[in-house]
């Protein structure tokens, strides 16, 4: 097995999901693991939380029909919400292993209710409606929700277990188009209410509304980055403490002693500035170790931080060394920390003009995971 894994710290995934319980108080969890938990191993997430007993999440979210397939075959017990359309080719699939989709248009209920018919099922079916106040990506616009839930209610064989909405702007502490979205939303809610229209579950807060807009905790709350130990962005509230949930780490694979001005890797892009030691790393960029971190990238080996040097390749990358005594089997920190030394997402983030969702994402099934309790 290659040396290089992620590391996926249970005990800072349990803790930075119970302060987020602390703070939201009585209300429910959706627990969101899409994108196989953000990249941290959808099974070890979950069963994780859910040795937590009657603290653990209360539903659990995906974005697509096979991540909720796969929750189900893993034998989640909580309800599995499906942000994904639903259409003729997973219909099927969301009946047979009772998931709860999302739906929005008239097309959506269509789908749903003519395949009941095909199927002469008589089984109900949940699912969740998704709200559009001002993200204008998905959902049922604001203005129009009234009627299509109260249009939606009426089918016999369809429940409506939730109501959402997703912020466009949460991750900004104080932001004024959230409070509007909370606004249209608020008005929704209430003339559903005014109506006696059931509704089930109504939620919004995804992490950046969890951290600074109490107001749209609702009946549910939908943690993502920040059970991974992430707040949305810098410009969020830090009141809450997280920690970050995944390490990656490798060992020195080689050790190559190169004279003065001499060039390092592809295309020739830096050069020894004296005669030092380049080591070799097993990662590189099918490990998800981006080619655009060349020459901008900190390592970890022995309680110090060198530069990576030279294009990074799809399997390796160099570490300049200096003149130090670094050797073949050495422990080497890509994300992670030693001592008061660490290199976290948001590091790598900054060199790529990206955020840490997308650079732990990225992170590739090439690279094990292995839970460290």
């Amino acid at each position: 097995m290659r040396p290089t894994k992620a590391l996926i710290n249970a005990v800072n995934l349990k803790k930075n999901y119970l302060n987020i319980r602390e703070k939201v108080g009585n209300v429910k969890i959706m627990a969101v693991v899409k994108a196989d938990a953000y990249g941290h191993n959808v099974k070890l997430v979950v069963q994780t939380l859910n040795s937590l007993g009657n603290k653990k999440p209360d539903y659990y979210a995906v974005a697509t029909i096979e991540e909720g397939i796969e929750l189900k075959k893993i034998k989640v017990p909580q309800p599995v919400v499906i942000f994904d359309l639903i259409d003729e080719d997973s219909v099927n699939d969301i009946i047979e292993f009772d998931l709860i989709t999302t739906i929005f248009t008239d097309r959506h209920i269509k789908v749903l209710t003519d395949e009941l018919k095909r199927t002469k099922s008589k089984r109900k079916v949940k699912v969740h409606v998704n709200i559009d106040t001002g993200m204008r990506r998905l959902g049922v616009d604001y203005q129009e929700a009234f009627e299509f839930i109260k249009r939606l209610s009426r089918i016999k064989q369809i429940i409506i277990d939730g109501i959402y909405t997703h912020f466009a702007t949460s991750d900004e502490a104080g932001s004024k188009f959230t409070k509007l979205q909370i606004k249209r939303f608020d008005s929704v809610i209430k003339k559903l209410r005014d109506n006696k229209i059931n509704v089930g579950l109504v939620y919004s807060a995804n992490s950046g509304a969890i951290l600074d807009f109490p107001e749209a905790y609702y009946d549910m709350v939908r943690p993502g980055i920040s059970l991974y130990g992430y707040y949305p962005s810098l410009k969020t509230s830090k009141e809450l403490k997280l920690s970050p949930v995944m390490s990656v780490i490798s060992k020195v694979g080689s050790v190559k002693i190169v004279d003065k001005g001499e060039s390092i890797s592809y295309g020739r892009k830096y050069f020894t500035k004296r005669k030092t030691k380049i080591v070799t790393i097993p990662m590189g960029y099918a490990d998800g170790f981006s080619r655009n971190l060349t020459n901008k990238a900190k390592a970890i080996i022995k309680g110090k931080l060198y530069d990576q040097v030279g294009i990074v390749t799809m399997d390796r990358v160099m570490i300049d060394v200096g003149t130090d005594n670094i050797k073949v089997g050495d422990d080497v920190i890509l994300i992670g920390k030693n001592g008061k030394l660490a290199i976290d997402a948001w590091d790598w983030s900054r060199k790529l003009n990206t955020i840490p969702y997308e650079v732990l994402c990225g992170i590739s099934k090439r690279v094990p995971r292995v839970l460290v309790k």
